[in-house]
């Protein structure tokens, strides 16, 4: 018998409402987190156990098999020489995208200032800034951000794949920002637009593609 196949059924409202049915799936905690970590591309456990700071291992370990059991992610094994396990979300997955991107925008009103207990990661900024960019104004490409806190990447109006990567852009990228934690953390508030804080000299772009030709032109 498969693992799946051993795994225990999901816990369910019991309520013919579509709402209940997705919260069957994804109300458990840590599920949309790690949807959020996933929507970077294939993870290895170990990367996604230091990215979500305060999960357990039992946990994650727990919300994986619920989120393969549903059809939410895949696991498999990476071609040598790597020989690691890496977790990645399937299509249905995927579509969660506008899911935290609609609850994210709504969570703005709760950030507030970073308290002093807060964990930050860099890439934690990706979907705010991906969703703080005029939509359908910023052209198609690849965006290098780089922050106080570290650097990621975005997929600018890419339909599959990865939205976002951790790190430096895997090439040159279509457009590079820079800006600090403070104009960081206003756009993710929604206190500040993308279009002012490149005007006020608060996001520096550069770069010769449209995406950095579309942004240098707000």
């Amino acid at each position: 018998m498969s693992t799946l196949r051993r795994m225990s059924p999901r816990r369910s409202y019991d309520q013919y409402c579509s709402a209940a049915r997705a919260l069957d799936v994804v109300g458990d905690r840590w599920t949309l987190l790690i949807v959020r970590e996933l929507l970077a591309g294939p993870r290895r456990y170990t990367d996604l156990h230091a990215d979500l700071p305060g999960v357990s291992t039992d946990v994650l370990a727990s919300r994986l098999k619920d989120m393969e059991r549903d059809g939410l992610s895949t696991r498999r094994k990476l071609p040598p020489p790597g020989a690691a396990y890496v977790y990645e979300l399937t299509r249905r997955g995927r579509e969660l995208l506008p899911v935290l991107q609609a609850l994210g925008e709504w969570g703005r009103a709760e950030l507030g200032e970073r308290r002093p207990t807060d964990a930050v990661r860099a890439h934690w900024f990706a979907l705010p800034l991906l969703r703080a960019l005029p939509e359908g104004g910023a052209g198609e490409g690849v965006v290098e951000v780089r922050l106080e806190e570290g650097h990621f990447h975005l997929y600018v109006g890419a339909e599959d794949g990865p939205v976002y990567g951790d790190g430096p852009a895997p090439g040159e990228p279509d457009a590079r920002l820079v800006l600090d934690a403070g104009t960081s953390e206003a756009v993710a508030r929604g206190e500040l637009s993308v279009a002012d804080a490149v005007r006020g000299g608060r996001i520096t772009v550069t770069g010769d593609g449209t995406v950095a030709k579309a942004l240098l032109a707000l």
